[in-house]
């Protein structure tokens, strides 16, 4: 077997058509040869890695644990939040209601204490012109009674007393002398 490659001519150019493909050939093995050292550094590499990242690795799986545990309080925490948030909306609600109501029964016991006030006012009046009148009435008959009874009786009683005495005096024993004696009883003044 004879090589026929190097049987042709350097001016064929199938000749450097197998030249341009030997060299593409040791440039592809070049390549592939430094693409193997390459990916081998590369594998040295990430085993180094995977050696260093091991204890980060179990590390996060720890870690990832916890997480599933806090995520699984944050759940139950977040069902409780729900839970008191509707609790509060609820009360929310009744607090709005008594609110309302209460504001309306404010509003009418302010109406009721105005009209109260306003009766109340009314009745003061009243009474205070009742009594102003009793008073003038009072006043009045007290007056009266005073000029048409009162004096009267009185000059009537000061007339029956001084009657009284001049008839005392008309009818009673003749006085004693003075040079006779008194009893004890006659002594007696008052």
């Amino acid at each position: 077997m004879s090589l026929l490659a190097f049987q042709m001519s350097t001016s064929d150019p199938a000749f450097w058509v197998l030249v341009i493909v030997a060299v593409a050939f040791l440039g592809v093995a070049a390549a592939l040869i430094a693409m193997a050292f390459a990916v081998r550094r590369v594998v040295v590499m990430v085993g180094n890695l995977e050696r260093r990242a091991e204890p980060l690795l179990d590390r996060v799986a720890l870690m990832s644990e916890q997480v599933k545990e806090i995520a699984a309080q944050g759940k139950e925490v977040a069902d409780q939040v729900t839970l008191m948030s509707t609790h509060l909306a609820t009360a929310s609600v009744h607090f709005s209601e008594s609110s309302a109501l209460i504001k309306e029964e404010v509003r009418e016991l302010k109406q009721l204490v105005g009209y109260t006030a306003v009766t109340a006012r009314d009745k003061v009046e009243q009474v205070s012109a009742s009594i102003d009148h009793a008073q003038r009435q009072f006043s009045a008959t007290t007056l009266f009674i005073h000029t048409k009874l009162v004096e009267p009786a009185r000059e009537l009683a000061a007339i029956m007393a001084g009657v009284r005495r001049g008839l005392e005096v008309l009818v009673s024993p003749a006085p004693k002398q003075i040079d006779q004696t008194y009893g004890e009883d006659e002594m007696f003044i008052g």
